[in-house]
């Protein structure tokens, strides 16, 4: 049995620091999706999307899904936007276990307010602009997130009640 676990969910939900502690607990390897195109591309995120838009960026992050779907006992965190674009959920979802972290606009603005200059898509927003920021994608994507086969509500949580509480889902 393949095992390949794809994290989905907003930027600031704790898909890396979730995952990092899930590939521990499941003695699987973890990879973050950005750092895999990083990597590959040899250029920042922020730097691609400067250079070749969203559209150019999100192409690239299709090719990064496609290419770990032969992975076994790997957990993968995409990044915010990933299972909205071209069929990446339906492909995350033929090949792996997909796993939504859920979060209120509210939990996720102190999440990112502090690290937000890091992140294209919301650098230089104030804190009310990046509320509506989140409330509106967030109202886009939800369709897309909802797709997942697990969706944890992640509000109150710790990483590693999610840990535990994934764990116990997944048998």
């Amino acid at each position: 049995m393949k095992h390949l676990i794809y994290l989905t969910g907003f930027m600031g939900s704790g898909k890396t620091t979730f995952g990092k502690l899930l590939a521990k607990a499941l003695h699987y390897e973890f990879t973050d999706l950005d750092h895999f195109i990083e990597k590959d591309q040899q250029a920042r995120i922020s730097e691609l999307f400067e250079k070749s838009g969203e559209e150019g960026f999100r192409a690239l992050e299709k090719r990064a899904i496609e290419s770990t779907t032969h992975l076994t006992k790997h957990v993968i965190a995409t990044g915010g936007g990933a299972p909205c674009f071209f069929d990446n959920m339906e492909v995350m979802n033929e090949h792996g276990t997909t796993i939504y972290l859920k979060l209120e606009p509210e939990a996720l603005v102190k999440r990112l307010l502090p690290g937000m200059n890091h992140r294209p898509l919301i650098a230089g927003k104030s804190e009310q602009e990046l509320l509506a920021f989140i409330e509106s994608k967030l109202s886009e994507r939800a369709l897309f997130y909802e797709k997942s086969k697990l969706i944890v509500d992640c509000n109150g949580l710790t990483p590693e009640d999610t840990v535990r509480i994934v764990l116990t889902a997944l048998g």
